[in-house]
């Protein structure tokens, strides 16, 4: 599912002018005269993760002779919330105990979390569906996804409260050993 025939440029450009319509705006106005066109360009981009499979990502493997953690750290995201539509950003925190001799590249990880961040989401969901394909796609014998995130429905509208961030974490197979999971802990929290 790697195309993004079923996105429909046209129909968010309306919906767009009808949502500006509908708060009072006036999308004729100099300002807002191409902001239909530039939401529906930038929404292709925002919810490209709709047309991506995450085995597409995933597929190539190299052979290192390791079943050995393999954690990646601060690895940017950005998404929109799927109640609000409006962003929330952080960073995702991602290690595994690969399959013998299977491990993935270092960015097929951070594509990973593109895969997933690039749709309407909720920062839980998100977390999930990280861990899930690499256990899935790679048949890791462990994971752990932590994410780290501020929400814009949090920080902008609603509560105010802009210092709030959100944590969640999935844990999967053989990092559910409690030393294990420490291990990977104290490495996604020590300080540079």
């Amino acid at each position: 599912m790697n195309n993004d025939s079923s996105y429909n440029e046209e129909g968010v450009r309306q919906a767009v002018r009808l949502f500006l319509e509908s708060i009072g705006e006036d999308p004729n106005r100099e300002g807002l005269l191409d902001t239909p066109d530039r939401i529906a360009r930038a929404g292709r981009e925002l919810f490209a993760g709709l047309h991506q499979n995450p085995h597409d990502v995933l597929e190539k493997h190299f052979s290192v002779d390791t079943e050995e953690m393999v954690l990646v750290r601060d690895i940017e995201l950005y998404s929109v919330c799927e109640h609000h539509l409006l962003p929330f950003h952080g960073v995702a925190h991602i290690g595994y105990i690969p399959a013998k001799n299977e491990v993935v590249g270092l960015s097929k990880l951070a594509r990973l979390v593109e895969v997933f961040a690039r749709r309407p989401q909720v920062q839980e969901r998100l977390t999930q569906q990280i861990a899930d394909a690499l256990v899935h796609e790679i048949h890791a014998k462990g994971v752990i996804v932590v994410t780290d995130c501020e929400h814009l429905c949090m920080s902008m509208r609603g509560v105010k409260k802009s210092q709030a961030r959100t944590l969640t974490s999935a844990v999967r197979g053989a990092m559910r050993d409690s030393a294990t999971r420490a291990e990977a802990m104290q490495l996604i929290l020590q300080q540079r």
